[in-house]
């Protein structure tokens, strides 16, 4: 813990400031729940245009959150620093669970990596004519990702400003978001694909 301890206390002693308090405890405030980001999924979910993101994406948040919630942060059980580390000052106040992972991390980049993967590598689609193709994301929607990749980082690093984890506890959310946006991408490949095969199954044994 030597380190993280002295990591934690340079941030509060020499990156604390007036301006970035207020904005950095606000934006860490919206990973509280999860709110921010589940509205976000909604919404995308909703637009029918942007539906297909949606469902990844809601795939990605909900294995995150399952992982982190109900079973690595009652199995490692990690105190929180600011309830060890001498001097160290919370900005947010008492937080009701233990501290690894950092789930506002991620949450975020569950979101933030499902949807660059989709920016990236596109998704699969299924012709006319029955067989797959990859579809192409627009030069608009890379553009729009890139303030969904930002929040992420910065609301990891908030969680450090404002003394509730550790930077292992952030760096543990962030590969876990990693992680379920790269299952929830690479499953739902597999199900357009599984579908595609059943239904050209079915088709050949009529």
């Amino acid at each position: 813990m030597g380190w993280e301890a002295d990591f934690l206390l340079y941030i509060q002693e020499h990156i604390r400031s007036d301006v970035l308090t207020p904005f950095l405890t606000f934006i860490t405030h919206t990973g509280d729940y999860g709110l921010a980001l589940i509205i976000f999924v909604v919404a995308i979910v909703l637009i029918p245009k942007t539906r297909r993101f949606g469902i990844i994406t809601a795939v990605s948040i909900i294995i995150e959150t399952l992982l982190t919630n109900l079973v690595i942060k009652n199995a490692v059980a990690r105190t929180r620093p600011y309830e060890v580390i001498d001097g160290l000052v919370c900005l947010v106040g008492k937080q009701k669970d233990f501290s690894f992972p950092s789930g506002h991390s991620g949450a975020a980049f569950s979101v933030a990596i499902a949807l660059f993967l989709i920016a990236l590598l596109g998704l699969p689609v299924i012709g006319e004519n029955g067989s797959i193709s990859r579809s192409k994301t627009s030069t608009a929607y890379k553009l729009a990702i890139i303030p969904v990749i930002l929040y992420a980082v910065i609301i990891a690093f908030s969680r450090l400003y404002v003394g509730v984890h550790y930077p292992t506890d952030v760096i543990g959310g962030i590969l876990l978001g990693i992680g379920s946006g790269v299952i929830a991408y690479f499953s739902y490949h597999f199900a357009i694909r599984k579908f595609h095969a059943l239904k050209t199954n079915g088709v050949s044994h009529k």
